[in-house]
């Protein structure tokens, strides 16, 4: 087992590779620095390829339930694709609840062995995931264009009833970007052919937050939307800023 890295805040990270499938032992806390550390070398190991990777995170201290979203940020690094099945072990049971309470869990699945998610790579490398990128322009013309693109990818990937909600979704999520920070919206679009995730990038590290409630009315605010009308949704840090994501599915229609 060879050393990969150590970040200053005391992250060690070790790799091994077993026949394809590359395991990474983290030993240390999760924090702001420790985090985005992490995610940039799992993302490193994905560019070679393996059939998974396996991350082991058993030694890994979260202070707060807060900063195991932060590990998402790895699936929506420019370079990673969803193509490389990117799985958790977490012996400690009570660490594993926090992780799949937490949202991380629907696209990274936690474990409690490794031998445990050697076996899941059976299920998971049957499953087709297909996804489509785009870098749309910082004007209001990325709206229109947005609305286009997963129209015409979701039409390819046989999911014409997703549609209606794919749509309100990334308009919401594209204008916020347009209206709150001065970047170029990346667009990632992908399915199982069981659900479908949307996903828009910025370079602002500012996260994306629901806003309270008014205290009478209805809130109609773009994220309520969001939360009203998809199975999950996060906003996730990424070495470059933040991305915004939301998981719909056949029970979400409009």
């Amino acid at each position: 087992m060879s050393a990969v890295a150590e970040s200053p805040s005391s992250l060690a990270v070790a790799a091994r590779t077993d026949q394809s499938v590359v395991v990474l032992t983290v030993e240390g806390v999760l924090d702001g620095s420790s985090s985005a550390a992490l995610r940039d070398i799992i993302m490193k190991v994905t560019l070679d390829e393996p059939s998974a990777v396996i991350v082991n995170v058993s030694g890994l201290q979260a202070p707060t339930k807060a900063t195991w979203p932060s590990l998402l940020g790895v699936r929506w690094q420019v370079h990673t694709g969803p193509d490389v099945p990117i799985l958790l072990v977490c012996a400690d049971r009570a660490a594993r609840e926090a992780i799949t309470r937490s949202g991380v869990a629907r696209f990274m699945p936690v474990y409690a062995t490794e031998k445990s998610a050697l076996k899941a790579l059976d299920r998971l490398s049957r499953r087709t995931v297909r996804h489509a990128d785009a870098e749309l322009p910082s004007t209001l013309t990325s709206l229109r264009e947005s609305r286009r693109l997963v129209r015409e990818w979701l039409i390819e990937w046989s999911q014409p009833a997703l549609i209606p909600v794919a749509l309100v979704v990334v308009n919401v999520f594209v204008e916020n970007v347009l209206e709150h920070t001065s970047s170029v919206p990346l667009m990632r679009v992908e399915t199982d052919g069981a659900s479908a995730t949307i996903a828009v990038s910025d370079g602002s590290r500012t996260p994306a937050v629901r806003l309270p409630s008014p205290d009478q009315g209805i809130d109609v605010s773009g994220l309520a939307i969001v939360d009203a009308l998809s199975r999950a949704w996060g906003s996730t840090p990424t070495s470059s800023g933040k991305t915004v994501w939301a998981v719909i599915g056949p029970e979400n229609q409009l």
